[in-house]
Parts: C-alpha cells; sequence; structure tokens
C-alpha cells in the first residue's frame, strides 16, 4: 500500500507492516516518519534494532543474516536499510525483491532513500516488492501556501498560536528550510510564553532562514504571482544557484503547457520534459487554462532570450531577464 506522511501514524496505531518504504527529499518529514516507525515497533516488543547503510562494497550476506536469524535477545527485530541515492544498485533490488518474497515474521524492514530517481521507478520490481509486502510512506516537501497551516500545527503542539498576518511572516522566514522551520517554532518555544504570539514577538526571535528552489519559482509563476516571483529568483541569485537551472525548471513548465494546450496528456508531457516534483505537476495542472497559447509562446521566446543571455551571445543580464520572463507572463495571465 501506498500512504502520504500524515497517514502513516493512523497505520501504526492499527498494526506493524512487514515493511516499510520512505523515500523523498525533505529531511525533517522523512526522519520523523522513520522515527514514527522506530517507536511503533518498540512499542510492540521490538528489543533489537539493526542498521545497515550499504556502500560500494556492501556484502548483501549481511542483509540477508540481519532479516534472517532471530534477534539476539529473543524476541523481534528492525531492520534498517538506508540506502544513499534514488536509484537502487542491483545488489540492493536482489536483496529487497527476495525478502519481499518470503519475509520474516520476526522482523520489521524500514528501507529509507531519497526521492527516486530512475525512469518509471514507481513500476519498478524493488518498489512494488515493497509496495506489496508493506507500506511506501512518499515524503513531499510542504508547499508555501501550505506552510502556514504546517507551522500553526507546529505551535500547538507546544502550546501556542498565532494570526494570519503572523503565520504568514514566519512562512516567509523559513520558505525551503523545514528543518530550520522546525528549529525556529521550538525556539519559540523557549523565547515566547504559550498562548497567541504577536508579530513583535515573531520578528524579534525568528532568523530569516528562508531557502529557494528553482522549483519555488516555477509554482510562483505558475501561480502568476509575480511579487513571489520576484522574491524567490532575488533569493536564488543571492544563493548563488545557477541560472541555467532556473531557466530549465521554468522552460520545462512552459513546454507542458503548451503542450496541454495543444491535447497532449499531462502524464506524457511530464515525463517528456522530466517534470517529477508532484508538486510542480499539480501547479502546471492548475495553471492549464490560465494562459493563452499566444501567451505562452511569448514566454518561450523570452526563454530563448534568456538562455542566450546566459551563453553570452546576446545583450541582458540573466536574472534580469528571467524576472521579465515571470513578470511578461503574469501580465497576460487571465485571471
Amino acid at each position: 500500500m501506498q500512504l502520504r506522511a500524515e497517514q502513516l501514524a493512523p497505520q501504526l496505531k492499527k498494526s506493524l507492516a512487514a515493511a516499510y518504504l520512505v523515500h523523498g527529499d525533505e529531511p525533517l518529514l522523512a526522519l520523523e516518519a522513520a522515527d514514527a516507525i522506530r517507536g511503533a515497533a518498540r512499542a510492540k516488543g521490538y528489543a533489537e534494532r539493526v542498521v545497515l547503510e550499504p556502500g560500494r562494497a556492501f556484502d548483501w550476506s549481511e542483509f540477508q543474516h540481519a532479516t534472517a536469524n532471530l534477534s539476539l535477545f529473543g524476541g523481534k527485530k528492525l531492520v534498517e536499510l538506508r540506502l544513499p541515492s534514488g536509484k537502487p544498485a542491483a545488489g540492493a533490488v536482489s536483496a529487497i525483491v527476495a525478502y519481499c518474497a518470503r519475509p520474516n515474521p520476526d522482523v520489521t524492514l524500514l528501507v529509507t532513500m531519497p526521492r527516486p530517481d530512475a525512469p518509471g521507478w514507481w513500476k519498478s520490481e524493488w518498489f512494488l516488492a515493497l509496495e506489496r509486502a508493506g507500506a511506501v510512506v512518499e515524503v513531499q516537501p510542504v508547499a508555501r501556501a501550505q506552510l502556514p497551516a504546517w507551522i500553526a500545527e507546529r505551535l500547538a503542539r507546544q502550546g501556542q498560536s498565532a494570526p494570519r498576518e503572523v503565520l504568514e511572516h514566519l512562512a516567509d522566514r523559513v520558505e525551503g528550510n523545514l528543518l530550520a522551520a522546525h528549529q525556529e517554532v521550538q525556539k519559540l518555544a523557549l523565547l515566547a510564553p504559550q498562548g497567541e504570539l504577536s508579530l513583535d514577538a515573531v520578528q524579534e526571535a525568528v532568523a530569516n532562514v528562508a531557502r529557494f528552489s528553482p522549483h519555488a519559482a516555477a509554482e510562483a509563476l505558475l501561480a502568476a504571482n509575480p511579487a513571489r516571483y520576484a522574491r524567490v529568483l532575488a533569493g536564488l541569485q543571492s544563493e548563488g544557484e545557477q541560472p541555467t537551472f532556473v531557466l530549465f525548471v521554468l522552460s520545462s513548465v512552459l513546454f507542458v503547457l503548451r503542450g496541454a494546450r495543444r491535447g497532449a496528456p499531462f502524464d506524457a508531457l511530464f515525463s517528456q520534459h522530466r517534470l517529477f516534483d508532484k508538486g510542480l505537476q499539480r501547479a502546471a495542472q492548475a495553471a492549464a487554462k490560465r494562459y493563452s497559447g499566444a501567451a505562452l509562446a511569448a514566454a518561450l521566446a523570452q526563454a530563448a532570450l534568456v538562455d542566450r543571455a546566459i551563453k553570452g551571445v546576446a545583450p541582458g543580464e540573466p536574472w534580469e531577464e528571467l524576472l521579465k520572463l515571470g513578470l511578461n507572463l503574469a501580465g497576460g495571465a487571465s485571471r
């Protein structure tokens, strides 16, 4: 079965599956999901925990030994397999598939890894084996639109609350850096009293730890939000991001929108333009009718100008040209 991160806790209260896969690019949420599985295992009497971190020279007989033998304490055990990349090696694939075919009833297997990056990974043998044997938990980044609610829920855990304007201010200061966001929220528990937080108290206590990705710029572009688009671009530039990658992501979503207007299915377009981020996929589908064909053609022509500016064969500063692209496209959006 497949679960979202928020569905994991209810599932663990019902039963502990034979195997779990936790994957995604948000370290904090992946860590919390894995911790929840470890806690449930301890509560159910799993007295031993074995952690395997395979490298290039890893002997996969160690995995077979760990998952086949009884616990040193005569009880059940949790075996953690921490894969370093989103593309499991051949030895990992063979070991996972073989184990999931005949799982040990005295063992729960926990596999953790970054977001899979191989083409068609959701149909791969190892992924389907884990899905059949237990539960697959996909950890997704918290989108900017959902960040105030995420912060409010964390504040409520420590007996604090905040009005909407304060939550938005907090979200602006921690966006794109969820681990730092978690730390800043915990800091408020130490520096501010319980109850409702004022804007002054938050401004004094919370550092500006926002970090942006090119995907955030693309989401702002798709939402026709020029103010946010400009802020994200400024953040990316200050962080040293290369405009080449920003242009690649923006061009990909523009090509997807143009293809959708011409009747091509979204799934095929996402695969063709290597747009695997599910948040961006949802944003692209929501924006499909927002832009006219003429607006998209003009934006792609501007993207070509940005590309030439990056290569130094056309006048213009790349970041300024990227800003023009977003502002012009937002001006042509139908609202």
